[in-house]
């Protein structure tokens, strides 16, 4: 499949990441356009991306293959009123805003192919894990399409509706888990004795090493982590102290939170 081209409505850091992401998966600038609030902003980006970038979303949406919606869930409304006049049937439009749910697109948007998505961030790397679930007017090239743009910063998975809003709280919440990990550890090792700079060192390449091992590895979790856990032996404690914690307990409490927050994210889209 060409590159479809795209219109990526709403240029804060998502949005940015992607348009950057596809510049990197052979998209031409001329094949992207960029939309944002600020002019100043749009005169930023088109400088440093070569992107065309500009400040009207009804503009910005016509005649693309695919219009990505990347903007704060309240702000979802605005967009969809602003670009429903501007759409064709061919289009399909794709929806990163955590919480709203297909049916509200479509009742703006209707007969328009939709899809519903949640990606990461470490789509900034080509590392993104991103989740979508199509409209009932999404036929399959559209889906393939979709596909097509949001793989190029990393996998992509399709998923029924009324699972993303786990996914959110999983995979789209789930590198500031990581990263909060690698804040506490990075402050254990300091009071250790380890300096800064070797702390972050040993920190940043053992969650590298041990994610792509777990990527790359035919075995699951439990078994790697046992793997490393001799009994009596240094990680057995480590993990004693953790289980007793109540780690699990507070990763389940933690990601419930967050699932329930993209849900009530959905509705406040809906009565803002």
């Amino acid at each position: 499949m060409d590159h479809p081209t795209v219109a990526i409505l709403g240029a804060g850091s998502l949005g940015e990441i992607f348009a950057r992401g596809l510049l990197r998966a052979g998209w031409l600038p001329d094949d992207l356009i960029l939309v944002t609030r600020r002019a100043e902003r749009a005169a930023d980006l088109q400088k440093d991306t070569g992107i065309p970038t500009i400040t009207s979303l009804g503009v910005g949406a016509e005649g693309r293959d695919v219009v990505i919606i990347s903007v704060k869930p309240n702000d979802v409304p605005t967009v969809l009123s602003e670009i429903r006049g501007c759409l064709t049937p061919d289009q399909v439009v794709v929806c990163l805003a955590a919480g709203v749910e297909i049916a509200t697109l479509e009742a703006a948007l209707p007969n328009q192919p939709i899809i519903r998505a949640m990606p990461n961030t470490p789509a900034a790397v080509d590392l993104g894990m991103t989740a979508l679930s199509p409209g009932t007017s999404a036929s399959d090239d559209d889906i393939a399409r979709a596909h097509l743009v949001l793989g190029a910063v990393g996998e992509t998975i399709e998923l029924s509706e009324d699972l993303l809003d786990a996914v959110t709280a999983v995979s789209g919440t789930g590198p500031a888990y990581v990263f909060l990990l690698a804040e506490a550890l990075i402050e254990a090792a300091i009071r250790e004795g380890l300096p800064h700079h070797a702390a972050e060192k040993l920190v940043h390449q053992t969650i590298r090493g041990s994610g792509e091992l777990l990527f790359q590895s035919d075995e699951s979790a439990f078994r790697l982590r046992g793997q490393v856990t001799s009994p009596g032996g240094t990680t057995a404690a480590a993990m004693h102290v953790l289980e007793d914690g109540g780690f699990r307990a507070l990763m389940e409490d933690a990601v419930q939170s967050a699932a329930n927050r993209s849900r009530e994210l959905g509705k406040r889209a809906i009565n803002p």
